[in-house]
This record gives C-alpha cells, sequence and structure tokens, in this order.
C-alpha cells in the first residue's frame, strides 16, 4: 500500500519527509510493522511535555530551529520510553530490552544478528538477564571480531566494526514506509579507532560509551515549516508474537544536581594551557606534518537546572540546525545547539545524495546589525579563516571521492555566513551520489569523523589530538541524529554540547588551529564558545530587558533642550533621534528667521547645525552662530556646521580631489594643547570614552582648510587622508565634527556617545561676579 501523503523526491533539508499513513507493512527481514498515524494539535504543549519527560526517562529529541535556504528547514521529532536500546564501546556491544515491549524485539534482533545468510559474523552473542535493579529485563551481549583482512581504502567503511551490527539490524528492518521508523541516538569520537590505527594514550572511564541507539515505538513529529504534527506509535509481530496490547513503559530515573563539592575542578585545562598546545600545534605545521588541528579543551560546571529547562534556555538564546536533548539513562544526559550538519543521505531521482556543510570560521557577533556586518567584511577579507575552510572542503571532498559517482562531488555554497547568537562561521555545502553498492552508513563512516573537528592530514590530526588533548572526547566531536530504516540518515556534529554526568555540567570547545593561528586568540574562541552553554546553565531567565543606545545615564540628570537647526538636509531626523537617546528633549527647525527667533526667545541648552547641502553661506549660518553667541547658547555641528564654524571665526574652506559621499573613513584623535579636559587635552571632551581610532561616515565636498586656520579653534580629530575631522573652540563651548555620527557607517555606541557627550559637556561657565 501507499504510506505516504504529499510531494515525495523534493530535498526535504532535514525535516520529516512526509507524514505517513496509518496502516501495515512488511519489513525486508519479515517484521510486520502496524502503523498507527494521528494528528497533534497543541504542539507546544505536547513538546514541552515530551521535554519534561526527559528529565526522568530515557529517549531523544532533535529539533531544528535554524533556517537555511536550500539547506535547513525547522522541526521536531521525539519519544520518550523506547523498547530498546544498543550500546557499544569498542566491539563490544549489548542490546537491552527497556520493557516488555523490547523483549519481544529482542528476539527479532537476535534472530537478524544470528541468521546464517547473514554477512555479519560475532566472535560471540549471549542472551541473558540484566543485573538486579535494571527490572529483570533481558539483554543481548556480543563482540565483533577484529579483522585482520585487507580492505581497499574505497571499502574501509565495510571493514568489521560495532557498525557491521549496526548495518545488520538497519537492512532487516528496511522499509519504504515509513521515514520516521529508524534508530536514533549518539555515536561517540572513539569510533574512529575501528577504522585508524591510532595509539591511544589517555585511559578511559569505565562508563564511557561510544555508541547509544534506541529503537522507538511512539514517535512526535513536527514540521514547522509546513504548520504540521502528528504522533506515529509503532506494532512489532515476529514469530507468532506481537507487542500490540502491551504498555509502553520505562524506568523513571529522577535528575539529580550535584552537590557544589562535587564540582572538583572548573577546566580540564590550566588557564593558557591551550595557548600552550597551540605553539606546540604550529611546531607541526612548519615541519609539514600537519596543516590543520582541532584541539578542544573541557569546561566544568554545576548544572542546578533540569536538562528539559537547560534545552529550552539554550533554543531560545542559540537556534541551531541540530538541537537535542538526549537521556542516555544512568545519568547521563547530551544537551546540544550543534551549528553543523555531520552526514546527510536521502534518495532523490538522481541517486542517494550524500551531503555536507563544514563550518570553519569563526567571528563574534557583533552588538548591532552594523557591527555584525563589519565583522562578516572581517572573516570574508581574512586569509587565515579562508584557508581554514578551504582545508576543511578539500578533506570533505576527499571523504565523499571514497564512494561518490565520479564528478558527482560538487560544492553548492562556497564561504556562505551563517549567524548565531554569539558567533558567526563561514560555512561551504557539498554534495555527492553514492556509488552502486553503498549506503547511508558507508557515507557517515567515510566521512567519520569530520575534519572540521579533528584536522587534516586527518589519521596525523587524530594522533596529535589524542598526544595533545588533556582529557577524552567522548561524545565531543561524534554524532547525534537518526539512521532511518528506509536508507536515509541525518546526524548533526555534536558540537555546543553540554554533557551532564551525575550532575556535573561538561562543556568542550575547540579551535581550528593553522600556522599563522594566534595562541591567545585561540584559547579565547574555545571560551566564547563554550560562553552560550555555560550561560543556559546558570541563567533562570532566557532574556533580560535591553537598553537602547548609549543608555539613558549618559544624559544629564534632567533632560537639556536642543534646538536642531535643519539645512536642509536629508539625515536631520535621524540626527535627532540619536540626540533623544541621550534624553534630550528635542525641536527641530528650520534654518532661518524662525530659528533666529527661537535661538533668541527660548535660550535652548544646545544648539546643534545640521549636515546640509551647499556651502554654510547658502543657509547664512554665521548668522545662527551669531545668534547663538548673543544669547550664550553652547554649539554643536555636524558637516555643515563644521564648516560653518571654520568660516565664522575666520577660516577657509576648499573642495576635496575626490567627493566622499556615503565612504568610510578611519578618524584619529588628535591630542589638543590644552589642560583640564579629557586624557587627550580636549576641554569639552566631545570624544569621551571612545578609542583613539574608529571608523565613521562621510558625506561631504567641502573641509576645513588647515592653512591660516583659526587660532580661536583647534583641530580634535583627522581622517586617514590628512582631512580635518573634529574641531573645538579654544574658549567657548563650540564643537564640530565633519563626519555624520548618525550615519550606519559610524558605529552607533560611537555616535551616540559622542552625542551624548556634547549634550552634557558643552555648556557656557557662570559669568564671574
Amino acid at each position: 500500500m501507499t504510506m505516504m501523503e504529499g510531494e515525495e523526491g523534493r530535498l526535504s533539508l532535514g525535516a520529516p519527509r512526509y507524514r505517513p499513513l496509518s496502516g501495515r507493512f512488511i519489513t525486508k527481514g519479515g517484521v510486520q510493522v502496524t502503523c498507527q498515524v494521528e494528528d497533534v494539535s497543541d504542539t507546544g504543549k505536547e513538546v514541552d511535555t515530551l521535554l519534561e519527560g526527559l528529565d526522568s526517562h530515557e529517549g531523544v529529541l532533535l529539533a531544528s530551529s535554524y533556517e537555511f535556504p536550500g539547506r535547513y528547514a525547522r522541526w521536531t521529532i521525539g519519544f520518550i520510553d523506547p523498547p530498546l536500546k544498543i550500546e557499544s564501546r569498542g566491539l563490544n556491544f549489548k542490546v537491552k530490552a527497556l520493557n516488555a515491549r523490547g523483549e519481544v524485539l529482542l528476539e527479532v534482533i537476535q534472530d537478524a544478528l544470528e541468521r546464517p545468510d547473514s554477512s555479519l559474523a560475532l566472535a560471540s552473542l549471549e542472551r541473558t538477564g540484566h543485573p538486579a535493579g535494571e527490572d529483570g529485563r533481558t539483554v543481548l551481549s556480543g563482540q565483533v571480531p577484529k579483522s585482520d583482512e585487507y580492505f581497499p581504502e574505497e571499502e574501509r567503511s565495510r571493514q568489521p566494526s560495532i557498525f557491521s551490527v549496526i548495518r545488520t539490524l538497519v537492512d532487516f528492518f528496511q522499509s519504504d514506509g515509513d521515514p520516521q521508523l529508524g534508530l536514533y541516538g549518539t555515536f561517540g569520537y572513539d569510533l574512529t579507532f575501528q577504522f585508524e590505527p591510532i595509539k591511544l594514550r589517555m585511559p578511559r572511564s569505565d562508563n564511557q560509551r561510544d555508541v547509544v541507539l534506541y529503537l522507538p515505538d511512539r514517535v512526535l513529529v513536527v514540521d514547522q515549516d509546513k504548520r504540521a504534527a502528528w504522533r506515529v506509535e509503532y506494532d512489532f509481530s515476529w514469530n507468532g508474537r506481537s507487542t500490540q496490547g502491551l504498555a509502553r513503559t520505562g524506568r523513571v530515573l529522577e535528575y539529580r544536581a550535584a552537590p557544589a563539592e562535587a564540582l572538583k575542578r572548573d577546566r580540564d585545562s590550566p588557564v593558557g594551557e591551550y595557548a600552550r598546545r597551540v605553539a606546540m600545534a604550529k611546531d607541526q605545521f612548519k615541519v609539514g606534518n600537519l596543516f590543520e588541528v582541532v584541539l578542544s579543551q573541557t569546561f566544568f560546571k554545576e548544572c542546578p537546572s533540569a536538562p528539559s529547562r537547560v534545552f529550552s534556555r539554550l533554543r531560545t538564546t542559540n537556534p541551531s540546525p541540530y538541537g537535542f536533548l538526549i537521556n542516555l539513562g544512568d545519568g547521563e544526559y547530551l544537551i546540544g545547539a550543534s551549528p553543523e550538519m555531520f552526514v546527510r543521505c536521502e534518495q532523490t531521482k538522481a541517486g542517494l545524495r550524500v551531503e555536507t556543510c563544514p563550518i570553519s570560521g569563526t567571528i563574534a557577533r557583533g552588538s548591532d546589525a552594523l557591527e555584525d556586518a563589519a565583522r562578516i567584511k572581517a572573516i570574508l577579507t581574512n586569509p587565515k579563516e579562508e584557508s581554514e575552510l578551504t582545508m576543511c572542503t578539500d578533506v570533505d571532498r576527499n571523504d565523499k571521492s571514497r564512494i561518490c559517482e565520479p564528478g558527482s562531488v560538487r560544492v553548492l555554497g562556497r564561504r556562505q555566513i551563517e549567524m548565531y547568537s554569539r558567533l558567526i562561521h563561514t560555512v561551504d555545502h557539498v554534495e555527492g551520489y553514492l556509488r552502486r553498492g553503498f549506503d547511508a552508513l558507508d557515507a557517515f563512516l567515510c566521512h567519520t569523523w569530520a575534519v572540521t573537528v579533528t584536522g587534516a592530514p586527518k589519521t596525523w590530526a587524530i594522533q596529535f589530538i589524542e598526544d595533545q588533548e588533556a582529557s577524552p572526547r567522548a561524545w565531543y566531536g561524534g554524532a547525534v541524529g537518526l539512521v532511518a530504516f528506509d536508507g536515509s540518515l541525518n546526524t548533526g556534529l555534536t558540537l555546543r554540547t553540554i554533557r551532564l554526568l551525575n550532575g556535573i555540567a561538561e562543556v568542550r570547545a575547540g579551535a581550528t588551529l593553522l600556522y599563522d593561528s594566534d595562541p591567545p586568540a585561540e584559547e579565547a574562541e574555545t571560551e566564547l564558545k563554550a560562553s552560550a552553554l555555560v550561560d543556559a546553565l546558570a541563567c533562570e531567565s532566557s532574556e533580560t530587558a535591553g537598553v537602547t543606545g548609549e543608555e539613558a545615564a549618559l544624559a544629564a540628570d534632567e533632560a537639556r533642550r536642543v534646538l536642531l537647526v535643519d539645512h536642509q538636509d536629508s539625515f536631520v531626523h535621524t540626527l535627532a533621534n540619536y540626540l533623544r537617546q541621550t534624553g534630550a528633549d528635542v525641536s527641530t527647525v528650520r534654518s532661518g528667521p524662525n530659528a533666529l527667533r527661537l535661538i533668541r526667545d527660548t535660550k535652548p541648552d544646545l544648539l546643534v547645525l545640521s549636515p546640509g547641502p551647499g556651502c554654510p553661506a547658502d543657509f547664512r549660518l554665521s548668522d545662527t552662530i551669531d545668534a547663538a553667541l548673543a544669547s550664550r547658547v553652547p554649539v554643536f555641528g555636524v558637516c555643515l556646521g563644521l564648516q560653518g564654524m571654520v568660516e565664522h571665526f575666520g577660516g577657509k574652506l576648499d573642495v576635496l580631489a575626490y567627493p566622499m559621499h556615503g565612504k568610510p573613513s578611519t578618524v584619529k584623535l588628535t591630542p589638543a594643547a590644552a589642560t583640564g579636559g579629557d586624557v587627550l587635552g580636549h576641554r569639552y571632551k566631545i570624544f569621551e570614552g571612545l578609542p583613539r581610532c574608529f571608523d565613521v561616515a562621510r558625506y561631504h565636498s567641502l573641509h576645513g582648510k588647515k592653512a591660516g586656520f583659526p587660532q580661536d579653534l583647534r583641530v580634535t580629530a583627522m581622517s586617514e587622508d590628512g582631512v580635518i575631522m573634529g574641531i573645538e573652540h579654544r574658549e567657548l563651548p563650540f564643537a564640530a565634527v565633519q563626519f555624520h555620527p548618525e550615519s550606519i557607517l559610524t558605529n552607533p555606541k560611537h555616535g551616540l556617545r559622542m552625542l551624548a557627550n556634547a549634550v552634557k559637556y558643552l555648556v557656557f561657565e557662570d559669568p564671574k561676579e
């Protein structure tokens, strides 16, 4: 029967490919699956209930809360109380029945693993009861034999490993009837040692596991983009036994935060040790042993909040395409907001498609969109960041070329920008189509593990990581996701992840190192990457109220009255807006008789001369300044206002060789001869709190000439091309800037700050009695 509603054949972007129909189907191994599908209306409530259930019940929630055209969509899939669990360490594995339904499925699993026609040959397989305290359920324990057989590099994914067991089970349950049915869980970093001959240096803890996968029998699915949600319940029949009518139950083990004294350290490496390891890596780059390597360090924190609360905060503050909360049992949880796809496979008309999105190149977010834009420009023009991603993508293309059709490996997107809560990344998007005879697990294994978490050459980088890092990676650098029984696969890298173990949170973060890496900067990058996760552990509220502008505290205690004279400028109201953000009471008036009357009659606390076209004489700007002097009103000029001030006090204007209209420039503050003002000697402190150099926007053709500059004025700022950018009067509270503090090319923090300074500091002193 047809099990699909809606369209098939479009790329899923990671979202559920379609909603199955209720009915029955038979898997390749002969298992009858009964599928019951029901619509879900209150998705928010259902997801919250599932999340809270994961605090005390084993299960998985996978969620994408990030969109990118042609790459990511928004969706949620999850469950609790699965009937079956698969665990492994090294070549040893266990398949555990977690309830009575799992006991039925365990018979299916045992038959699949023992079938004589199977390509799987196990060293051992034993069926026993669980140890006391584990509900008396049954467990299959087995071992995959280590093989000395030669495998060509193109077929390395087919050598005996724990994935031989996973492949056998996926093949046995294979069916096109339902894209949600499959194995969900996590894959640890140490799995790579089943394929790479690495000498292990660090001891592993007794409780470390390399794989934890669950086979669910009830799954909640939410497709946010399609505004559809459903729940699928499965029953399995095999050799006269069925799960029909058996309770969907599981062990309940509440989360318990560790006491404060249980936290013995706050990181696995002392401050500065990571930077020292970066320097050691640079020695390896220099002699050609490595091209790049990803070193990581771990931070430890208390976690008083329940795992579901931490996940909810992280999902709100750090949306990502691979968010997850997994209760692994035995007091262990994974909570993540990974930005990076590991491997995604799905069937298309052109064949089985594999895609990846290597991330390399990181810079901190700005405080607003304007700073973001500047930082995007900085990262895109940074040759070190470009080299990082180039090497990652070249290695990724090599991984695909093992098993993909010749000519099918293509770069779909190059150095594209993805923006997250605190970081900006550059990302490539790569696809390929698998050759006949290879499947999604082959694609997964050929990329194990991604160059973005290891380095290049990959084997040498993995050995360097083992030799230099302070602790085993456990789950970090591995993957989470779904291995579906319809042949598809969707996994994200285990990055930006909190591992909760017995109530203690472990946050691991790394950085991609190259020969031109700066050791302290790379250490700081790991701390920045960990910060969003650390905050999710510490904060009980996801957001705090923001404050616009430079905060009202910059303004005077009592709102000052500002009269803004408009010289027919196209930016005057933005300038007025900025002035109001300082706390000032602003009134705008066109230049001319009305402006002169208001200066005389209202005596504002500050007169601001706006930019404008033409020259100061077109607006009789000198008359305006005379009116301000007569009424003892301080003056601050912008652009045309500076030019008018220069002319009024006896200076001359000149025309730029090249007009600067909407152009950025760097301004450098100049020391002044006077004392008693700010640190540069500026009497009226217009640039107090600003850096010595900063970028601004220029909209002018005229400028004040340095030759014959008025003795009553002093220059406070110059542009990189030698043009006067700031002035102040030596005695009067008059100051001006040639650039536009209100433009998007001027950092708004800088623009607001200088306007706040003008409002605060430009005042006439009381006349001496």
